[in-house]
C-alpha cells in the first residue's frame, strides 16, 4: 500500500530553533512540542541541507527534484510582485514535477500555503501538477491582511482571489486539516494523497496571532525592519507547531497516521531572530547557517521511533524519496539530481556519500560538501573546512591542505560547467550584473 505523503516546509527557520535540535524553551514554554514529538517518533537528521540559502530557488529544486540552476526562474529571488505577467520568471508548466509525477502514479495532489514559483497566467500550482491550491503566490504577505509587498491581496483558491479573515498560519493549518478530513475516506479506500503544506512562518513580517493591531503598520513595508524580537519570532514558530499538532491529530482521528509519511524541513537557514547554533551565518549565505536545516521524517509503518542519522542530503533528495515511495517514475528527458533516501528510512545507520554543490550570486559565493570536507568561496576568498570537526567553520585549512582545496575547486568548476549558463539579459532584468555571478 502506498503511503500518504505530507511535505511540511517552514520559511526561514533556523537550524536550532526547534527543541529537538537543541533550541531553548521560551518564557511561554516549549516552542515546538509537536514537531519534537514527530522527531521522537521517527527520524531526525543532523546534517541535512537546503538546496539554496534563499527560498524560491529551494522550492524549484524541491518540486523538480533537480538542481534549481537548470531553470532560469530559479536565479536568486527574482520572483516578486514586479514579475507578475512575466513568461520567464517561473516554473514552466511543461517541466515534470513531484506532484505531476505522483498524480500519474495515482495520487491526489494539493498545495496549501506558499507557492513563490511564478504568477498566472504563465505559471501556477494548478499548471504544475497540483489538483488543488489554497495559499499565496508571493514570497511573503502580511499575516492579517494577506497582502503582498506591492499592496495586492495575495490569497488564492485555485487561481481565483479568495478572502478569508484570520491569522495566515492558522488559516493554512485549518485548511490542511480540512483537506485531510475530506480525503480520508478515499485514502482508506486506496487513493493516497500528496499534501504540500508550505507555511510562511516564521518569515517576516514579525507578527504573532495576537498582533492584529500592528498590521496597518507593516502593510507598507513587509520587511518590518524596525519591528520584531526573539519572543515574537518564537511565538510564530509555536503557532505553526500548534497547527502541525492539529494536522497530526486529524490523521490519527481518521486512522491515517500510521500510513502517512510526514517530512518537515525549512526552505533555507534562519534570518534575523533565529537560532542557528552551533552554525554561523544565515539566510543568503553558503555558510552552514544558511543552508543546513532541520529534517524530520515520521512514518510509523516505515520508520522506527527514535531514529537519527548524520546522512548528508538536500531538499531535492527528499522529494526524490517521496516520488520513489509513491511509485512515480522520473521523466526520461528530465533525469533527477535528487537521490532517494528510501533505504535510510528503514536503516538509518546506513549512509552513503556523494558531493553536493551550491552557488549564489550574493557576494559571489560557491560551496561544495564532500564527506567531512567543505569548499567555500566568498568574494575572492577561499576556504577549506573539516565540517565534522569544525561545524562553525572557524579553522580555514586551505593553506595547510592546498591539494585538497585545488581538487575540490576543480570539482566545483566541473559541476558548474554542467549547469546551463545564466542568460545575458537575465542579469539586467534581475537588477544585478554578470560580475556578481560565479565565474567559471
Amino acid at each position: 500500500m502506498k503511503p500518504n505523503l505530507i511535505y511540511i516546509v517552514a520559511d526561514d527557520l533556523g537550524y536550532a530553533d526547534l527543541g529537538c535540535y537543541g533550541g531553548r524553551e521560551a518564557p511561554f514554554g516549549a516552542v515546538s512540542p509537536h514537531i519534537d514529538a514527530l522527531a521522537a517518533g521517527g527520524l531526525r537528521l543532523t546534517e541535512g541541507y537546503a538546496n539554496s540559502p534563499v527560498c524560491s530557488p529551494t522550492r524549484f529544486a524541491m518540486i523538480t527534484m533537480r538542481y534549481q540552476y537548470r531553470l532560469r526562474g530559479a536565479l536568486e529571488e527574482p520572483i516578486n510582485s514586479r514579475s507578475k505577467g512575466s513568461t520567464t520568471l517561473g516554473l514552466p508548466p511543461d517541466t515534470p514535477t513531484l506532484p505531476s509525477l505522483l498524480r500519474e502514479a495515482g495520487y491526489h495532489t494539493a498545495l496549501v500555503g506558499k507557492w513563490h514559483l511564478g504568477y498566472p497566467p504563465a505559471f501556477g500550482p494548478l499548471r504544475s501538477g497540483y489538483d488543488e491550491f489554497f495559499g499565496i503566490m508571493a514570497g511573503g504577505v502580511d499575516y492579517f491582511t494577506h497582502c503582498s509587498g506591492s499592496g495586492d491581496h495575495d490569497l488564492y483558491l485555485g487561481e481565483e482571489p479568495h478572502r478569508e479573515v484570520g491569522y495566515l498560519t492558522d488559516v493554512l493549518s485549518a485548511r490542511a486539516v480540512d483537506h485531510v478530513k475530506h480525503r480520508a475516506e478515499r485514502a482508506r479506500d486506496g487513493q493516497p494523497f500528496f499534501l504540500s503544506l508550505h507555511y510562511t512562518a516564521p518569515h517576516w513580517p514579525w507578527e504573532t496571532r495576537d498582533d492584529a493591531g500592528i498590521a496597518p503598520e507593516v502593510a507598507a513595508n513587509l520587511f518590518h525592519l524596525h519591528g520584531g524580537n526573539v519572543d515574537r519570532y518564537r511565538r510564530m514558530i509555536h503557532h505553526m507547531d500548534e497547527g502541525i499538532g492539529q494536522l497530526v491529530q486529524a490523521l490519527r482521528d481518521e486512522r491515517l497516521l500510521d500510513d502517512t509519511l510526514i517530512v518537515f524541513t525549512s526552505d533555507n537557514g534562519g534570518e534575523r531572530f533565529s537560532d542557528n547554533w552551533p552554525l554561523v551565518g544565515g539566510k543568503m549565505d553558503l555558510t552552514e547557517g544558511g543552508i543546513r536545516v532541520p529534517w524530520v521524517a515520521h512514518w510509523p509503518n516505515g520508520i522506527a521511533a527514535g531514529s537519527h542519522s548524520d546522512q548528508h542530503c538536500m531538499t531535492m533528495d527528499w522529494s526524490a524519496t517521496m516520488l520513489d515511495l509513491g511509485g512515480g517514475q522520473p521523466h526520461p528527458d528530465f533525469p533527477l539530481d535528487g537521490v532517494s533516501l528510501r533505504g535510510l528510512l528503514q536503516r538509518p545507520a546506513d549512509r552513503f556519500e556523494r558531493p553536493m554543490y551550491w552557488r549564489m550570486k550574493h557576494r559571489r559565493q560557491r560551496a561544495m560538501r564532500d564527506g567531512r570536507w567543505k569548499y567555500l568561496q566568498v568574494d575572492e576568498h577561499e576556504y577549506l573546512f573539516d565540517i565534522a570537526a569544525d561545524a562553525r567553520e572557524r579553522a580555514n585549512l586551505a593553506g595547510r591542505d592546498p591539494r585538497r582545496l585545488q581538487a575540490m575547486r576543480e570539482a566545483w568548476l566541473a559541476w558548474d560547467a554542467t549547469m546551463p549558463p545564466i542568460p545575458a539579459d537575465a542579469t539586467v532584468s534581475l537588477g544585478y550584473s554578470a560580475k556578481d555571478m560565479p565565474q567559471r
